[in-house]
């Protein structure tokens, strides 16, 4: 180019027309081979120990050293795809005699796969280290073996201890046995009914305050003594769905060192339809009597006034029993028919006192364990048609004037069902005792079984009190012929 207006010199077109001539022949791919192929033999060539002296003192040779360098490594090429039409040409084996700028790896290995088999994911290192020296990494190594405890040799391991297998640890000591074993019955021959309610009790919609449920539980403590009571439907009254009818009651009136615990039992007739109901009267009554007089009550207790106790509670049995002929009346009912025996026992909560006070009337037992041996502390009663002349202490009651009675005034008619007599003992514990109070239900078998008596002395004397579930399953161990109801009051002395 030139500026305006000048004429250019011919010499400076020159390259212009060689620029754009059209009959120069365009530019192309080379005639040399540069294919992927041929890079990588050219590379290899390059870094390989037949360049020899050619490569020395580029930036591709390695400095001469007696351990390479790990930065001194050629970078890792990437696998280079499988070329169908041509195989990658062999390696040649370096010669060991020819001599190097130094110790210098093995040329790069190229894997070899078939082109049917699955591409493989694990990459081979490019330097093996020398052998004898461990691996630089590697998987961590196994867990050692568990100690083989003190005491026992290798041998006596076995041979899974030696390799290194788990093996089990030694058993700990023998679990203690249970303090109340099971037992579904005692003497040889099992009872006739099932250990289990199998039927409710019948009911209306008008008589649901009657119901009573199969069992009762309960318990407590106060100063020395430990409590325990029950009262359980027994296995004849649970196949034929009837009612218990024995009644429990356990109270407290007052309250510190003058409080007054009462437990009250009564066991109706089974002969009696509504005998369940006339049991629940009688302990709630009584109850009632006790709580209106526990202050002067327990005073007596703790003072020790044994012939005010009896009298004062002999008024209150008494007012009771006419309270059940009353509701007998009531009912329509003869008064035998609307009856239940009453056994109670009052405790005071004063630590320092340990007198235990008995009263009641009708069947039943009250016993002692004392030096795992099992006294009947139950009152003796004279017969009905008994006379005495003499008291306890020999003196006479009555004399005989030779006078002729009079004649009954019930002549014609049968005469009343005697009452029936008034029970009353006071007795002070001991540490150690066992004062058992039941119903008639458990006292027979506790008299006619000695079985059991020895099986409850067993389990009361060295273990102490039980829970309310031990004393349950105490209280339900099942004889033959015994099928009752079942309902008792235990107190453990400290």
């Amino acid at each position: 180019m030139s500026q305006q207006g000048d004429r250019p010199a011919a010499h400076e077109d020159d390259w212009w027309r060689r620029l754009y001539d059209e009959t120069a022949p365009d530019t192309g791919p080379g005639s040399a081979a540069d294919s992927l192929d041929d890079r990588f033999d050219s590379a290899s060539d390059a870094v390989g120990p037949a360049a020899g002296p050619a490569v020395e003192g580029t930036a591709l040779a390695p400095a001469p050293a007696p351990e390479p360098s790990p930065e001194r490594e050629p970078e890792p090429v990437p696998e280079p795809e499988p070329v169908p039409e041509r195989e990658p040409d062999p390696v040649p084996a370096p010669d060991p005699a020819e001599p190097g700028p130094g110790p210098v790896s093995a040329p790069w290995p190229v894997p070899q796969r078939q082109a049917t088999e699955p591409p493989v994911m694990a990459v081979r290192a490019p330097r093996e280290p020398p052998s004898g020296s461990p691996p630089a990494r590697g998987f961590p190594a196994p867990p050692p073996p568990p100690p083989v405890p003190a005491g026992t040799s290798a041998d006596a391991a076995g041979p899974a201890a030696a390799d290194g297998a788990a093996t089990d640890p030694p058993s700990g000591p023998a679990p203690a046995p249970a303090s109340r074993p099971p037992l579904d019955h005692l003497g040889d021959r099992p009872p006739t009914y099932d250990a289990e309610p199998s039927a409710l009790p019948a009911s209306g919609p008008m008589d649901l305050h009657g119901l009573v449920p199969d069992t009762v539980l309960d318990g407590a403590r106060y100063g020395t003594y430990t409590l325990r009571a029950a009262s359980v439907r027994g296995d004849s009254a649970r196949f034929r769905g009837e009612p218990r009818r024995d009644a429990l009651l356990t109270a407290r009136f007052g309250a510190a060192e003058s409080a007054l615990v009462l437990v009250a039992i009564a066991g109706g007739s089974r002969a009696a339809e509504g005998a369940h109901l006339a049991a629940a009267d009688a302990v709630r009554w009584i109850g009632e009597a006790v709580g209106r007089s526990h202050a002067r009550l327990s005073a007596d207790i703790r003072a020790g006034r044994r012939g005010d106790l009896k009298s004062g509670l002999h008024r209150l049995a008494g007012r009771t029993y006419g309270r059940l002929r009353a509701r007998a009346a009531e009912l329509g009912l003869e008064a035998d028919a609307y009856t239940a025996g009453l056994r109670c026992l009052l405790l005071t909560a004063d630590p320092g006192c340990r007198t235990r006070v008995f009263f009641g009337a009708g069947a039943g037992g009250l016993f002692r364990l004392r030096d795992g041996v099992w006294q009947d502390l139950e009152p003796r009663v004279p017969d009905a048609g008994a006379r005495s002349e003499q008291g306890p202490e020999g003196d006479r009651l009555t004399m005989d004037l030779q006078i002729t009675t009079p004649p009954s005034p019930y002549a014609g008619t049968p005469a009343p069902p005697p009452s029936e007599p008034f029970r009353f003992r006071a007795s002070v514990a001991c540490p150690g005792d066992t004062l058992l109070l039941c119903s008639s239900g458990l006292a027979d078998p506790m008299r006619g079984e000695p079985a059991l008596a020895e099986e409850l002395a067993e389990r009361w004397s060295s273990a102490g009190p039980p829970g309310l579930a031990g004393y349950l399953a105490d209280v339900q161990l099942r004889i033959k012929g015994y099928a009752d109801d079942r309902t008792s009051a235990a107190v453990w002395e400290a």
